[in-house]
């Protein structure tokens, strides 16, 4: 289910519109929303435009999309196909109506406006089986872009608190080259074995054979 909603200029980390939510959502999230803060300080011009952070029963999800990100902060078992369907959704019509002005403003929660259209597309994606229903269009026409949620990053929020890890995109491509490498190695290692295996095999059969006949002769 989507929680709740938050639009910031990532230059700066300036809100610009926000989801209201009731006082209980407002209690229940008050962590996850400072983590949010967190998440927008660690955004730099490297970061990885689309992102999944987990954080206990929630998972935050971000999109980047000409100076402005888009979070929001899901159930952990919301699909995150959904979720990143809904944060495009939400940015192709930021784009459209205050795309011009966000280099501008100076005060925060300067577009509160957009909380209709907010709003709106949340009933929309409250349910996942309302979702998928109603946004399958929109999910198709994503579909090139979101073809495969598991190369979006995913990360764990205390790897962000408390090991000081990034967002940016190296650090991804480090972290699955590092992966990959070790792939290789292991299958490097497998095909040695096996080499070695075929050239010594015939030799030790033969040595077997001798022994037995040694011992069957001599005993």
């Amino acid at each position: 289910m989507v929680k709740s909603t938050l639009v910031v200029r990532a230059s700066d980390a300036l809100p610009l519109a926000a989801s209201v939510d009731d006082e209980e959502t407002e209690r229940v999230l008050s962590e996850h929303k400072q983590q949010a803060k967190l998440i927008f300080r660690r955004i730099s011009p490297n970061s990885e435009p689309r992102c999944s952070i987990e954080s206990g029963p929630y998972t935050l999800h971000y999109l980047i999309a000409d100076n402005v990100i888009y979070l929001v902060i899901t159930d952990k078992s919301y699909p995150r196909k959904l979720a990143f369907s809904y944060l495009d959704e939400l940015s192709k019509e930021f784009q459209v109506s205050y795309g011009a002005k966000v280099d501008t403003v100076r005060k925060p929660y300067a577009f509160v406006g957009f909380d209709t259209f907010m709003s709106k597309t949340t009933r929309l994606y409250q349910d996942t089986r309302t979702a998928s229903a109603t946004g399958a269009g929109h999910l198709d026409r994503l579909n090139d872009e979101l073809q495969d949620v598991t190369r979006i990053m995913t990360k764990n929020m205390e790897e962000l608190l408390w090991r000081g890890d990034s967002l940016d995109r190296m650090s991804h491509l480090s972290t699955s080259l590092r992966s990959e490498s070790e792939k290789y190695r292991k299958a490097a290692r497998n095909i040695n074995f096996q080499a070695m295996l075929r050239q010594y095999a015939p030799v030790g059969g033969v040595l077997f054979i001798l022994i037995i006949l040694i011992w069957w002769r001599f005993s």
